[in-house]
């Protein structure tokens, strides 16, 4: 089965890296490469959701309607989309580096008869585009810890300063 595999650590808690992941009606602030298609429906097993895919920066989008198959909260997140002849299960999974670093791993698997008339015309763009959202999670997180860090360490200053 073909995997496209990318992680990265990010300097924050997993929870924090959970949150961001989860709240897709955000993603529109941090992603270039998924789009929430209905922020009414809520990351749920069992949910299905409507999401636009966009592998190169400058393309264009490619609706899905994936099936969450898959929520351990803080752990892990999976879906399974289907066309017919074609199915692609996308993964992210979270692991505690220590209290305030975690690995974030996104993985897509893909098979069915079609997939070797497909993967070969996306493959290298479905790479770019699960990497680029790797390094898009990692700075939005990080930016969010940072200023929430900045803003508990002036409420200190103040409060000792009373």
């Amino acid at each position: 089965m073909p995997t496209l595999r990318t992680e990265i650590e990010i300097n924050a808690p997993r929870s924090v890296v959970w949150e961001a992941l989860i709240r897709k009606d955000e993603w529109r602030r941090w992603n270039t490469f998924l789009f929430d298609g209905d922020p009414a429906l809520r990351i749920c097993q069992g949910q299905e959701i409507f999401l636009s895919v966009r592998r190169l920066e400058d393309d264009e989008f490619t609706d899905i309607e994936p099936l969450i198959t898959l929520v351990q909260p803080q752990v892990c997140l999976r879906w399974v989309a289907r066309t017919p002849g074609f199915r692609s299960e996308s993964s992210f999974e979270l692991q505690d580096l220590s209290p305030t670093r975690t690995l974030y791993s996104h993985q897509e698997r893909f098979k069915g008869i079609l997939s070797n008339v497909f993967l070969p015309f996306i493959r290298q763009d479905e790479k770019q585009g699960i990497k680029r959202m790797t390094r898009q999670l990692k700075r939005y997180v990080e930016r969010r810890e940072y200023r929430q860090y900045r803003k508990e360490k002036r409420d200190r200053q103040y409060r000792s300063s009373l």
